[in-house]
């Protein structure tokens, strides 16, 4: 998937986060998403030991995390999403503006407002309530007895309980739809369990567009007609596997094509439903979004102008009639070129858990209907099939190769095909293309690419020999070299381990008495001097972070702001541990 921007630190159990904070939050356009799903509000409320009263909006509002403040505008310090708790301490101020308090943190995105009744108010303000319900922001009274401290645990608790289920669901899904593919007649199979575990139906469609297998509920003609066209766009991005989606309502489909919209050749913002006539990304790249006019997406990410219909999920639009049935509407490519099929999509939704369900059927059926499968393809599907259904790598690696195995990462000019390694191992997703070489096989250098090549390794150590690849590509491209190697030990290995010691000791002196300025440094040094990850990782305020560092380049007499400088304290504190 698309990578989320970085999250500012969070309210975690057993404790609330800062109420400062450093302006220039992003805004509610702008808004983080966490990683795992939100909470409704209303599950919140049902905990009966915390006491929470909802005095005003919606109880089915989501809850991605908690955050806790006194601020007058707590616009600066919102990610949007939160469940912000204060006690009303900016409020009792004189000429204090409980209108303006609450537009603000409308404005900034956040989903809900806890308020704390005493030491401040014995009861909700009758101004607060009245503001809340214009701005349609929801409004907790939270009782005496219960701490924020409480609340954010009981939050963080219900998110940790609903991503437990989500991957179960998704790990139940995974090994069903591997047994399907085991079974004879597998690709029936694999439709069937697919359609059975999102609720919808499947089928695959031929490059002529029509209808090749298909398992599930039938379509209305409007959404069938809307997942044709849907299907012809992705028929036509010959070059990579693509996705493309679209949301209809039962008696009014809205989608690509007719009187609703059509593809465009824009680009939408990643994780959108897309942008105005154009194609937005969707779970990662080479996705294709069909446009319409109308309300907000419904895609993942911060909504753009995208396709909408009565009643369905994305809001107010073009479309027809007034069913209230919402239909997501996605397809995926299965192969390039004339032979290839297209799997079509449609659920009654579309959260993160579905589309990992939707991509693994999408892996399995690719190598289940590629034309012409010989003996080595049928390998790599039986060793596909094994580690799906559970089997260890070191299991399933004789199938493909003898071990040690070498990782190479590359990375070349746009248009160009992967490079000829010798090996059908091969992942071309993304920018960055990843290779398995088995035992006997040398990677060389590939005219237009830059290759990184990891250390030879067992099947049990392939994720060491993936990050190693992965350093070895990033030194190739800083020294502007065609290929570069693993190396065991780096520079360290050029220096007496004594002497290295002693040098770090005498240049990191000043700090040796104290482990937090030690490990600040450290983590600072490590996120790229990013004040906003390194608070997170420490579990320390932004605030913190800066005054720490300060105290560190002021013990130094060192300009921290200087690469040389940050080089050398970085291989310093590599040979020192904080507190020896």
């Amino acid at each position: 998937m698309t990578e989320r921007a970085e999250a500012a630190e969070p309210v975690g159990p057993g404790g609330s986060g800062g109420s400062g904070g450093s302006p220039g939050s992003v805004g509610p356009a702008e808004a983080v998403v966490p990683f795992g799903p939100p909470v409704r509000l209303a599950a919140l409320l049902a905990r009966r030991e915390l006491g929470l009263r909802l005095v005003a909006g919606d109880p089915g509002a989501e809850l991605h995390w908690v955050h806790t403040s006194e601020m007058a505008d707590p616009y600066p310090y919102l990610l949007g999403g939160e469940l912000l708790l204060t006690a009303g301490v900016q409020l009792a101020d004189a000429g204090a503006d409980p209108e303006r308090f609450v537009a603000r943190a409308a404005q900034a995105g956040a989903a809900a407002l806890g308020f704390g009744v005493t030491p401040v108010y014995d009861t909700v303000p009758e101004a607060l309530a009245a503001a809340c319900a214009r701005h349609g922001l929801p409004l907790v009274e939270v009782e005496p007895g219960t701490t924020f401290a409480a609340v954010a645990r009981a939050v963080w608790r219900l998110r940790a309980d609903a991503r437990l289920h989500e991957l179960r669901r998704v790990t139940d899904a995974q090994r069903a739809l591997a047994t399907a593919a085991a079974r004879p007649g597998p690709v029936p199979a694999v439709l069937k369990v697919l359609a059975g575990r999102l609720g919808g139906r499947a089928a695959l469609y031929a490059p002529d567009g029509s209808e090749y297998a298909a398992a599930g509920r039938g379509l209305t003609p409007e959404e069938a007609a809307a997942l044709s066209r849907l299907v012809a766009v992705v028929a036509r991005a010959e070059r990579r596997p693509s996705s493309a989606s679209d949301t209809v309502a039962a008696g009014g489909a809205v989608g690509p094509g007719g009187g609703a919209g059509d593809a465009g050749g824009g680009t939408g913002a990643p994780g959108a439903a897309g942008g105005t006539g154009g194609s937005g990304t969707e779970g990662g790249p080479g996705a294709v979004a069909a446009h319409g006019t109308g309300g907000p997406g419904t895609a993942g990410g911060p909504a753009g102008p995208g396709t909408g219909t009565a009643g369905a999920p994305a809001g107010p639009g073009t479309g027809t009639g007034g069913a209230s049935r919402g239909v997501r509407l996605v397809a995926y490519s299965l192969g390039t070129g004339r032979e290839g099929l297209t799997l079509g999509l449609a659920l009654a939704r579309h959260e993160e858990a579905d589309q990992r369900i939707a991509e693994t059927a999408m892996v399995l059926l690719s190598l289940l209907t590629a034309p012409h499968q010989g003996a080595d393809e049928a390998t790599r599907s039986a060793a596909l099939v094994r580690l799906l259904l559970g089997a260890r790598p070191e299991e399933v690696a004789p199938l493909l190769g003898e071990a040690p195995w070498t990782v190479v990462h590359a990375r070349g000019g746009d248009g160009q095909a992967p490079p000829a390694l010798g090996t059908p191992l091969v992942d071309a997703a993304g920018g960055t293309v990843r290779a398995l070489l088995p035992a006997g096989r040398e990677a060389e250098p590939q005219p237009g690419w830059t290759l990184g090549v990891s250390a030879p390794a067992g099947p049990g150590s392939l994720e060491a020999a993936d990050a190693q690849a992965a350093r070895a590509l990033r030194r190739a491209e800083a020294a502007h070299t065609g290929l570069a190697r693993h190396r065991a030990g780096g520079l360290d290995a050029l220096v007496d381990p004594a002497e290295a010691d002693a040098h770090a000791r005498a240049l990191l002196g000043p700090l040796l008495d104290s482990p937090a300025l030690l490990e600040t440094l450290r983590v600072w040094l490590s996120l790229h001097g990013g004040w906003d990850r390194t608070a997170t990782a420490l579990g320390v305020h932004r605030n913190t972070v800066r005054q720490r560092v300060a105290r560190c380049a002021t013990l130094l007499d060192a300009d921290l702001e200087d690469a040389q400088t940050r080089m050398e304290l970085w291989f310093a504190l590599s040979r020192v541990q904080p507190g020896v």
